[in-house]
């Protein structure tokens, strides 16, 4: 089954973007990825398990975790949200 995995990674140069780029190259089930070093995300197409893509991207020793907006939020408006914080 293919999924859409979006993680922030925290990447600072083109040195960066190219050790993403080496580990997602040989990742088993990975049919695209889109990097984004100005926005510090990556996008990860395929049939892949978001677990296994966040381990194999955190192996380039980035800081790397799951791209809060894409998570699954509870049916609340935004300022329900807020006024709950």
């Amino acid at each position: 089954m293919s999924q859409t995995v979006v993680l922030k990674v925290g990447m600072s140069c083109g040195g960066c973007v190219g050790a993403v780029k080496r580990v997602l190259g040989k990742m088993e089930g990975v049919e695209s990825y889109d990097i984004d070093l100005k926005e510090q995300t990556v996008t990860v197409k395929g049939n892949v398990q978001p677990d296994a893509v966040l381990q194999t991207v955190s192996k380039t020793g980035k800081k790397t975790t799951f791209w809060e907006a894409e998570a699954p939020a509870e049916p609340a408006k935004p300022a329900e949200t807020l006024a709950a914080a």
